[in-house]
């Protein structure tokens, strides 16, 4: 028997969320949730700013997930973001999470 949470064992459902942070392409502070998936082959994360829904292809790893996401935003000209941890599973734990530093290529 598996000893993961059942949030974990579902494919498709959300298994973390992550807090991303930085400045849209007017200069303009953003802050928005990025949601990660379990899905077949790995994770997938999306999130979405205005009416800019942008998503993930599945990696191996949250982590490489997330990258894409930054990424993504990046050629669309935001900039200095950061991320950390808000959820995993149902446990909150944003104030005890370390940002991660995106810097601007």
């Amino acid at each position: 028997m598996s000893t993961l949470p059942l949030t974990f064992r579902v494919k498709n459902a959300v298994v973390e969320k992550h807090q991303l942070e930085g400045m849209d392409p007017s200069d303009r502070y953003f802050n928005r949730t990025i949601e990660v998936k379990r899905v077949d082959k790995g994770y997938t994360a999306n999130t979405m700013y205005e009416s800019l829904e942008t998503e993930s292809g599945t990696h191996s790893t949250v982590s490489l997930a997330i990258d894409e996401i930054v990424d993504t935003l990046r050629t669309m000209g935001f900039e200095n973001m950061r991320t950390r941890i808000n959820f995993k599973g149902q446990r909150y734990l944003a104030e005890k999470e370390t940002w991660i530093d995106y810097p601007n290529s």
